[in-house]
């Protein structure tokens, strides 16, 4: 009987093998029952048949899924060998193995050595065979005493050929081997999408290993969990209706004996509305993003090969050395040459707008000194990389270092830097005895910058391709001193003229694909920062229509209270989370990485439109009526399109640079070859090296190009007269008409179908210098709120600009509010002034309130709550931040906006321009030295008038109420409410006046109590609610006869 049963088994996988070893057939799944009486036992026998192809094997051939193609197989012995008890299972197995459950957890095969973590009864292990063709795969128990053969198991070896083992052939696994490679080489062709657009094929092959750690997306959006910002939603809508139900109420129930206060207090309150409303919806969707440093270093930095990543060209501008200090310039500009990024990949340029000797002579000791800072930096991975910062910091600096040398490196690296200070403020303190005959470079001539508003142009290339290198021998980014050619009677546009230079100095020098821009007060306090905005930029899927990242601005030097809102913490934290999710944040104008195509002027790139499918089950007429249709409508839209190239300038780059060349050189050429030229030359100025880069989209500079010619052309490119009748400031570039060039910019670019990208690293990316004390607090104020007065009112305000482009409506929203922001100062001044009078005269706003009128006023102020706690519970910010951020806004809001605003229709009507001025920067002075400092300002005082009059409105109206006994307490409690919600929002500014550290300018209490003194004497001189009919006589009833 068992010779039998052997003999039949022998047959059965002869067959077996014949079926397995036909090319052309698949592995499909057959049970046989064999009743065999061995013991009165019957055993399962699962054999693993081909059949034959089925239509389209053909067209489907190189394309065989390997990986899957014996997964059936797998899963059907899996399941029968872990329902099984050993080689010899007792019972029937024939029926019940095709409702067996499968479980995938279990591994069947166990590599070199059992998994610790898997119980040893698990294991699948290969058992030899009983003959030389049976070969069967089993569980082996940890004690199997039903076994009537007792053979050690082997783990399978990987190295062997899976075919010793009776899995497979060696065929099979040179299938598998040549599919691997395969796949490697596949990975390896990666390119950059979002810059070359050479690969597009391979992204989307499906052949392409997708789950690769380096094929994964290079970030991914984080929206805000739907249990805080759905409330927040709904109660945003709530608040809409209130404010309904609010000024139906206002609105119809006038107070007749005050008429005049009821009406400008609705006034008000209605712009209040309108401007909440354009600032709370951009605020609808807000998301967060989170980076794959990781993923980008495994796609764009293979092992062996050349950094991949994109070149980068930073920027840093300043203006006045004095106020600018430039040991503080330095320390940017070493944080930027110690980034962690391939030094070949980096450029610093240094736009000195004030043509300063200090300021060049400071970057020569700074380039020397980068010698040793960059290396050290590398070497133990330090953070910040700016000395400064880092020196300062009260930590444990053993903490994570092991390098047994860092504490002797770091204690000379610190004396070193030290040594560079003194250098640093020799320089600074020499600059302040400006010589007659002006200043002389060491050679003995006179500095080309003596004069500030006439010079001519300078460059200086101090680091990078001169052969200049640290202390270790390797090689150091470049740095580029540069200052624009400066003459009378030319208009140069302040910052932005500087960065436009910027641009194309850069564009002739390396010609970066991306460009970063910092104040020369914002060092990088993250050293990956650069590699964080490439994993957007650099993304392939979704980098192509970004224009720009922006990232939130943080300070070092702030006091801890925050009192003056220099953080502005709601903004960069509420405010630009929510345009993320529109269609990106607005450009602040400092810690933001720039696509340089989209400065240029071009257009984003069009959206793929996926090719239309139509349904078989609809009839036919009605198909052939849409198809005719559709073609009717193609044909419109492409006599369209031709009209709408022929009326515009070609967006994309269509012409080589030969071409360009030849139509520069070649004079005789037909007109019809050089009108491609002249349009370049009235975009870009007539300049072939920069025109040539502008079609370079993933950089660089035209090869064999002599660096003295480079040099010569960039001379050439920053002159005076270059801009002249050229699109730079109107569409190229950073744009012209407002001191704050950086809303406008970030406004052309999203207009033009471009979105940003807000980016928040775990470590801020950037830090820089605020304004410590009140007065340069509000200077700097006042120039954004001017900023915004002159957009308002040029030809690219967001109210009528740019319908019909790119721009979102919610976008549009977040621009209307950046730009109308300063006409809420009149009727803030107005608000503020209102409480006073009220207790001056005892009269107010609102009539006698009624129970529905008190609920409506609970109703409103409970929203606002609300509302305010739930942005902090998303946004991650500080109650007390959302204070600060509301008091400033109040402060700023009766001083320098109100000032913006009436400069800002000077210049417009009167055509009277304002003088920039530079914030001063923090300087090595005492910790919060000038924090309570004054210095003498007309912006402090309408503050301080509103102050000191409400605060006499207040005496007043508790000493009236005093002197008329109880019963007008009651009334007096609205108002005393009002003006102590003045005074509190302006509490700040009290505090400030009450320091320790220095007086309040007497010139400025005088202004301020004279004022307040006038209007005061003025109300009660000239009362308008006062009866001027005469006396009113009256019967008095008594019977005088």
């Amino acid at each position: 009987m068992v010779s039998r049963l052997l003999l039949a088994m022998n047959v059965l996988f002869r067959f077996v093998d014949l079926a397995m070893n036909t090319k052309e057939e698949r592995v499909i799944k057959l049970v046989l029952n064999a009743k065999l009486g061995l013991n009165g036992s019957k055993v399962a026998i699962v054999v693993f048949f081909g059949s034959p192809r089925v239509d389209g094997d053909e067209d489907e051939e190189g394309f065989d899924d390997l990986d899957n193609e014996f997964d059936l197989a797998e899963s059907v012995l899996s399941a029968h060998l872990n329902n099984g008890r050993g080689p010899y299972a007792s019972g029937y197995a024939g029926s019940e193995v095709d409702g067996v459950t499968l479980k995938p957890e279990i591994p069947l095969l166990t590599y070199g050595q059992e998994d610790d973590g898997i119980s040893a009864d698990k294991h699948a292990l290969i058992v030899p065979p009983f003959m030389n063709r049976a070969k069967r795969v089993h569980p082996m128990p940890f004690s199997d005493t039903a076994s009537s053969v007792s053979l050690p198991p082997r783990p399978m070896d990987p190295k062997k050929d899976l075919a010793v083992y009776g899995y497979g052939t060696v065929a099979w696994k040179d299938r598998m081997e040549e599919w691997r490679k395969r796949q490697n080489d596949k990975l390896q062709m990666v390119k950059h999408q979002g810059d070359g657009g050479h690969n597009d094929g391979d992204v989307d092959d499906p052949d392409m290993p997708k789950m690769d750690e380096g094929r994964q997306p290079l970030s991914r959006k984080l929206p805000i969990s739907s249990s805080k910002i759905n409330p927040y939603r709904m109660v945003i809508l709530i608040r809409m209706a209130i404010l309904g139900l609010f000024f139906h109420y206002r609105i119809l129930h006038p107070v007749n004996d005050a008429y005049p206060l009821w009406l400008i207090s609705v006034i008000c309150e209605i712009w209040f509305a309108v401007s909440w409303i354009f600032d709370q919806f951009p605020k609808w969707s807000p998301i967060e993003r989170e980076t794959y440093l990781d993923r980008l270093s495994l796609r764009y930095e293979k092992e062996g090969k050349p950094s991949e990543l994109a070149p980068v060209d930073v920027f840093v501008s300043t203006v006045d050395p004095m106020k600018e200090p430039p040991l503080i310039t330095a320390n940017t500009v070493l944080s930027i040459l110690a980034v962690d990024y391939p030094v070949d990949k980096v450029a610093c340029y240094v736009s000195d707008d004030g043509a300063a000797m200090l300021t060049f002579e400071a970057l020569s000791e700074t380039s020397e000194f980068a010698r040793k800072w960059v290396p050290f930096c590398k070497k133990f991975n330090i953070e910040p990389r700016a000395p400064e910062w880092y020196f300062a910091e009260k930590v444990d600096y053993l903490k994570d270092k092991v390098h047994p040398s860092f504490v002797r490196e770091r204690r000379a690296m610190k004396r070193e830097y030290e040594d560079f200070k003194i250098r640093i403020n020799g320089l600074v303190t020499m600059a302040q005895k400006v010589p007659e005959d002006g200043w002389t470079m060491q050679d003995g001539t006179p500095w080309p910058g003596n004069d500030v508003r006439d010079h001519p142009g300078m460059i200086q290339v101090f680091l990078g391709n001169n052969g200049v290198h640290d202390i270790e021998g390797n090689e150091l980014p470049r740095l580029v001193y540069v200052s624009r050619e400066k003459r009378p009677g030319f208009d140069h546009h302040k910052k932005a003229g500087a960065m436009n230079a910027l641009i194309r100095v850069s564009a002739v020098i390396s010609n970066a694909p991306y460009m970063l821009n910092v104040d020369c007060d914002h060092y990088i306090n993250n050293s990956k920062a650069l590699r964080e905005s490439m994993c957007f930029l650099m993304d392939p899927t979704s980098g192509k229509k970004i224009c720009y990242v922006q990232f939130p601005q943080r300070f070092d030097g702030i006091d801890r209270h925050d009192r003056y809102s220099n953080r502005n913490i709601v903004f960069f934290d509420i405010n630009m989370k929510g345009l993320d999710g529109i269609q990106g944040p607005i450009y602040v104008g400092t810690g933001c990485v720039f696509r340089r195509q989209a400065l240029y002027g071009y257009d984003a790139p069009a959206k793929k439109k996926a090719p239309g499918k139509t349904c078989n089950c609809l009839p036919k007429w009605l198909l052939c009526c849409c198809s005719t249709r559709k073609k009717k409508a193609k044909g419109k839209s492409k006599e369209k399109s031709t009209k709408g190239k022929k009326s515009k300038d070609p967006p994309a780059q269509i012409h080589a640079l030969e071409n360009i060349e030849e139509g520069i050189e070649g004079i005789d050429s037909e007109k019809s070859s050089l009108m491609p030229q002249i349009k370049f030359e009235k975009k870009f100025g007539q300049s072939p090296v920069f025109i040539a880069s502008t079609l370079l989209e993933d950089g660089g500079v035209p090869p064999g190009a002599s660096s003295a010619s480079l040099l010569k052309e960039a001379i050439h490119v920053i002159s005076c007269g270059y801009e002249d009748k050229t699109e730079w400031g109107k569409e190229v570039g950073w744009i012209y008409g407002s001191v704050t060039e950086d809303i406008l910019t970030g406004f052309k670019m999203h207009c033009h179908g471009w979105r940003s990208v807000y980016c928040i690293p775990k470590r801020p990316a950037f830090k820089g210098s605020a304004p410590i004390n009140l007065s340069d607090r509000l200077h700097q104020v006042l120039r954004w709120a001017l900023g915004s007065v002159e957009i308002l009112f040029s030809r690219h305000c967001p109210i009528w600009y740019g319908y019909g482009c790119g721009l979102k409506p919610l976008e549009r929203f977040s621009y209307i509010n950046s730009v109308v922001y300063p006409l809420t100062s009149v009727p803030l001044v107005a608000y503020c002034t209102l409480p006073a009078v009220c207790l001056l005269t005892g009269k107010f706003i609102v009539p006698e309130i009624s129970n529905y009128a008190s609920i409506l006023f609970m109703l409103m102020f409970l929203s606002i709550a609300v509302t305010s706690i739930l942005e902090i519970q998303w946004g991650g910010v500080g109650i007390d931040d959302l204070w600060r951020n509301e008091q400033f806004w109040v402060i700023g809001g009766v001083s320098s906006h109100l000032f913006a605003l009436f400069q800002g229709l000077l210049k417009v009507i009167a055509g009277v321009n304002t003088n920039f001025t530079v914030t001063s920067k923090a300087g090595d002075d005492g910790e919060f030295s000038e924090l309570y400092m004054f210095k003498w300002t007309t912006l402090l005082i309408p503050p301080l008038t509103l102050l000191i009059i409400n605060i006499i409105g207040v005496i007043v109206g508790i000493s009236d109420a005093i002197s008329n006994g109880y019963e007008s307490w009651g009334p007096l409690f609205g108002r005393l409410f009002f003006a102590i919600w003045v005074i509190l929002h302006l509490y700040p500014f009290l505090k400030g006046m009450m320091g320790k550290q220095s007086g309040v300018p007497t010139i400025l209490i005088v202004w301020s109590i004279l004022l307040a003194s006038i209007f005061s004497l003025l109300w009660v001189r000239v009362n308008p609610f006062l009866d001027r009919g005469g006396i009113v006589l009256e019967v008095c009833g008594l019977d005088c006869d």
